[in-house]
């Protein structure tokens, strides 16, 4: 797995890149989903300089928008329950949620959900300054977010936001615009709309 060399104070210490939490969780996933019935494709991980790509064979069960709050339907329920029993993946249903929690503890880039061909791909980057990311990166950032605080019965603040992508609180506007740019694409929409814009809080889009 890359490593990031990290400076603690006079030491140095070399740490993952990517969450192990996360890595397992997406591991785990791929097995229990994937279609068995898919000739000559099974579940591969790839490791590349700026991303990890973890594909199974089969097309999501539930809209890749909705990974985080929709029931768990499992392709092979057997094995999923081996699985939890020997605690190889979380609680059913928890997997996606601790995913994005934990890029967002390392304040990495949100991963991408994607259905391609009869598969489905999961993607993490390497962590990547704001300034670096687009416009689709940082939306996906806010969509993500609002959807983690949803199903932890939490709401997104400009505040929340700007923990998340470590912006400094004199640069809220960055923030704003972010969110601007999330509810233009439908992704989320204002909690309450006749609330004033300094204790907004928003939702996902099905929230």
């Amino acid at each position: 797995m890359p490593r990031n060399e990290v400076i603690l104070k006079a030491f140095r210490k070399d740490v993952p890149m990517y969450p192990q939490l996360a890595v397992r969780e997406l591991v785990a996933n791929a097995l229990i989903h994937q279609d068995l019935f898919v000739s000559g494709s099974g579940p591969m991980i790839e490791i590349f300089t700026d991303r990890m790509e973890i594909t199974n064979p089969g097309t999501p069960l539930v809209s890749i928008q909705r990974f985080l709050d929709c029931p768990p339907r499992s392709r092979n329920e057997v094995l999923a329950s081996f699985m939890r029993r020997v605690g190889i993946c979380e609680e059913r249903g928890s997997g996606i949620d601790k995913v994005v929690s934990e890029t967002e503890s390392f304040q990495l880039p949100a991963p991408m959900f994607e259905s391609v061909e009869q598969h489905t791909r999961i993607t993490l980057y390497a962590h990547k300054s704001l300034n670096d990311m687009g416009k689709d990166e940082r939306i996906r950032a806010c969509y993500l977010h609002a959807c983690l605080k949803f199903v932890n019965r939490e709401y997104m603040t400009n505040t929340s936001l700007r923990q998340r992508l470590g912006i400094e609180e004199q640069n809220s506007a960055t923030a704003s615009r972010i969110i601007r740019d999330t509810i233009a694409d439908n992704l989320i929409r204002h909690y309450d709309p006749a609330a004033s814009r300094k204790y907004a809080k928003y939702v996902p889009f099905w929230g």
